[in-house]
């Protein structure tokens, strides 16, 4: 396991990434970018990611490339809100060709311009550094799977947990991860709804065997 500094807030705050490689040493391997906390009053996205990171550090057998950023923004996080400390939600931020600075409600405000926010500019940054074959970002509402690209691992998933498949979340969202990776930088994006406000023995139990066995998939179909 390597741990690094993935960026930081605009308090300080250090943005915390962790990566994990294959053991096997034969084949070039997919990368996977795993994301939670983007908006910090979604708890049950963090659950997920830090029980991931228990789980890998223990052992870590998938044959691909992971980096895992359990608490993207860790300034909601530690205030309990979507946004962090300039109130943007960094799912509404990031520069998508539809961005826009109408805010659907204050709960979604996108920000003075698209890239604004550190946690943001750093993301960006990195993946145009760090060529991966798939986004899963971890938040909680309804449970759904939102697929923006081309995401046959939803399939597994799906049939662990129940949850629908949805290429279409149901409203605008501009500026949003699933937008500007998935859908305008042609990198498969799968932003995993878990059901809000379920135990976190539920998280541990159900929804993260089935992170990893769409994990496991991927190095099936996506590793050369």
């Amino acid at each position: 396991m390597e741990m690094f500094k993935f960026g930081e807030t605009k308090l300080g705050l250090p943005i915390h990434a962790y990566r994990f490689k294959s053991k096997v040493t034969t084949g070039k391997k997919a990368h996977v970018l795993v994301i939670g906390g983007v908006h910090g009053d979604e708890p049950e996205g963090v659950v997920a990611s830090r029980c991931l990171l228990e789980i890998f550090r223990n052992q870590f057998d998938l044959d691909l490339t992971i980096t895992l950023v359990p608490e993207f923004n860790p300034e909601g996080v530690l205030l309990k809100t979507r946004g962090n400390a300039n109130k943007v939600d960094l799912n509404r931020n990031l520069p998508t060709k539809d961005w826009t600075s109408v805010a659907a409600s204050v709960r979604y405000h996108p920000g003075p311009y698209a890239l604004s926010e550190k946690e943001n500019q750093a993301l960006v940054t990195w993946l145009n550094e760090n060529p991966v074959q798939l986004i899963i970002s971890l938040h909680s509402w309804k449970p759904m799977l939102n697929t923006n690209g081309d995401i046959p691992e939803a399939l597994v998933i799906s049939k662990l947990t129940g949850y629908v498949i949805e290429p279409d979340i149901g409203y605008p969202t501009p500026g949003s991860l699933g937008t500007y990776a998935g859908l305008e930088k042609n990198i498969p994006t799968l932003t995993y709804e878990i059901e809000r406000d379920i135990t976190f023995d539920e998280i541990v139990k159900k929804q993260v065997p089935a992170i990893i066995a769409g994990l496991n998939e991927a190095a099936r179909l996506r590793n050369k």
